[in-house]
């Protein structure tokens, strides 16, 4: 997605560790016509999955999440972080996150997640697909299917992606990050 991979050359900034901060129009301030485009993108490249609920974990992927949902009319859910007091019939993971480096539970409750659901997953980053794999166990406990897997952008380089497309999964990513080594960032063509 060109757009994107310019902003992200342009607003970008890279930090020692493999960090990649966007903070500036993707997860902290938003630009809504690029997340606009991001959501039609993503509409564009899972048309032949079928499916009736975006999914996605907070913070930083509920904006384009819940754009999908726009887009396509469907309902959006979002794992929490945080175990609510009040959240019932709780379905809950274990995550550890690269950019936190620490582990945290997210959950959801099994009154929006069923046995019959088809679910696309959309989330800003995919590095080393712990995110992703809670989701996966969530969709797994509630006894839906996963249809499939949109990052924003994905770190190539880390390997997330390889396990997630080794378990056959429809995964699409709209900017693939190669290196950021010497803090200098590479984007696949």
């Amino acid at each position: 997605m060109k757009l994107l991979k310019e902003r992200i050359l342009q607003d970008g900034k890279c930090f020692e560790g493999g960090i990649l901060k966007v903070d500036s129009f993707i997860n902290h301030q938003m630009d809504p016509t690029l997340m606009k485009a991001i959501a039609v993108e993503f509409v564009r490249r899972f048309a032949s999955e079928r499916f009736n609920k975006v999914m996605t974990i907070e913070a930083s992927g509920i904006a384009p999440a819940i754009m999908v949902g726009f887009l396509l009319d469907l309902p959006v859910i979002f794992a929490k972080k945080k175990k609510p007091k009040t959240m019932e019939h709780m379905l809950s993971a274990r995550v550890f996150s690269f950019t936190k480096e620490r582990e945290y539970d997210i959950c959801l409750s099994r009154d929006f997640l069923t046995p019959g659901d088809r679910v696309l997953f959309i989330d800003d980053f995919l590095a080393n697909g712990n995110a992703a794999l809670g989701a996966i166990e969530l969709i797994d406990q509630a006894g839906a299917q996963l249809a499939g897997m949109g990052f924003i952008i994905e770190k190539a380089f880390q390997q997330g992606g390889g396990i997630l497309r080794d378990r056959g999964i429809h995964i699409e990513s709209l900017a693939m990050i190669d290196s950021l080594d010497n803090c200098r960032i590479h984007i696949r063509d």
